[in-house]
């Protein structure tokens, strides 16, 4: 028996990097997988890898930003398979650039994402984990969220933020046997860096990380599973995983 077997995971930010291979790392524990993001075509492309790996799967174009959207993600969950087990808040943007730049919508986008779509989707997951007596909330934050560089203030804000409301909520859910996880990587083979406009944070991500080996989406979804496989005894509040050859 596999260890997810008739446990259902929501999964948002599931179209690509950490969210997809969380996805398909869930579903192979045997999770029932909710995978929700803005790409119905990748979602697509997921559900039928998972489908035919003999996974159960179905897919929810979401914006999480919409809170009416991210509250309805969670509903269809539970309208679907009678309960919400596991929410992984993934969905999240990094626009790095300084702060004098002022690129204020950005800034926006950042906190949207990173802060208020986690807050939404937690919101409706909370009441549905509440009437079933458990649940587990993993939450992806970064090293950022623990560290601040240069070109990162307003990206690291936002991580840190995320810490910020899991600890609140791994307080405030004790006696409701609802579980917090943080999980807090650092650099990973995913579409993040390619949103940065800002060329000069660009080049200097390339020298930070273009001679080390970073991680794969994979490792992280290994992190996560690890977290969400653990008996209902045990919560893993904290994860911090970085390539072996990061050095901050």
């Amino acid at each position: 028996m596999a260890k997810l077997d008739g446990k259902v995971a929501v999964v948002t930010g599931a179209s690509s990097g950490i969210g997809e291979a969380t996805a398909e790392a869930l579903a192979a524990e045997g999770a029932t997988v909710v995978a929700a993001a803005r790409r119905e075509e990748r979602l697509q492309e997921l559900t039928g890898r998972i489908e035919g790996s003999g996974g159960r799967v179905i897919s929810v174009q979401c914006d999480v930003t919409d809170e009416e959207q991210a509250h309805e993600l969670i509903q269809r969950a539970e309208q679907e398979f009678g309960r919400v087990d596991i929410l992984v808040n993934n969905a999240g943007v990094m626009l790095l650039s300084k702060i004098e730049k002022g690129l204020s919508e950005q800034w926006r986008q950042m906190f949207d994402v990173n802060v208020l779509g986690l807050l939404y989707a937690t919101d409706a997951a909370i009441q549905v984990m509440k009437r079933q007596g458990a649940g587990h909330i993993i939450n992806i934050s970064s090293v950022a969220g623990r560290k601040v560089r240069p070109t990162g203030g307003v990206y690291s804000g936002t991580k840190w933020a995320v810490n910020a409301i899991s600890e609140g909520l791994r307080q405030e859910l004790l006696e409701d046997n609802i579980r917090i996880t943080v999980v807090e990587p650092g650099a990973v083979e995913t579409e993040l860096a390619s949103h940065i406009t800002d060329e000069e944070v660009v080049q200097e991500h390339k020298r930070r990380f273009g001679s080390i080996e970073i991680m794969q989406p994979e490792d992280i979804a290994g992190a996560i599973t690890y977290a969400a496989t653990q008996p209902e005894r045990v919560s893993v509040n904290e994860i911090l995983i970085r390539p072996t050859r990061q050095a901050n």
